[in-house]
């Protein structure tokens, strides 16, 4: 039997190559493929940190309306956590015959307060630390033997700290130092 005139040697496998030229128009192909390549992945790259940045930013976004929407609501609520207090003292004093009404007023108050301290907020009680204007509003002061100058004598409404920033500041008195 003869060859078949289909199969090549490997020394005619040069032949079937196509000429310089088209390498070189082929290469030059493959390199801008692999170009285009490189844009549509830095391309996608750039994109994917794009939306990551922009979940951040939504979830960052939703969380400081929540703190807005609760800071809000406690600010609301501070003028009646206030007068509770005040009307539970003064009924203290008035009627300590009521005592067992004012202390079912009194453990109201107390899970209100527990309540609210769950979401973030801290009665600020500066009495015997020294006045700082950044969390104190100081209305008057007073002599005091017992209170060093410059530090808080008495507490007139608490201040609070929602999640640590200042919701309002506790109006107080400050020692004037001993009587001169």
């Amino acid at each position: 039997m003869s060859k078949s005139h289909d199969q090549t040697s490997p020394a005619d496998a040069g032949d079937n190559l196509p000429p310089a030229s088209d390498m070189t128009a082929l290469q030059a192909q493959l390199d801008a493929a692999q170009a285009e390549t490189t844009k549509f992945k830095e391309n996608y790259l750039r994109a994917m940190a794009d939306l990551d940045n922009f979940r951040r930013r939504a979830i960052r976004d939703k969380e400081d309306v929540l703190r807005l929407a609760t800071a809000a609501l406690m600010e609301d609520l501070l003028p009646a956590l206030d007068t509770l207090h005040l009307g539970l003292q003064s009924a203290l004093a008035a009627h300590p015959e009521a005592k067992a009404v004012i202390d079912g007023f009194s453990l109201a108050d107390d899970k209100l307060r527990g309540v609210l301290a769950e979401h973030g907020l801290q009665e600020i009680d500066p009495v015997g630390q020294p006045f700082d204007a950044k969390f104190h509003e100081s209305v008057a002061q007073q002599p005091s033997d017992e209170v060093p100058e410059g530090h808080v004598l008495q507490v007139l409404r608490p201040g609070y700290l929602l999640n640590d920033r200042l919701l309002r500041a506790a109006t107080v008195t400050v020692s004037a130092g001993p009587k001169k």
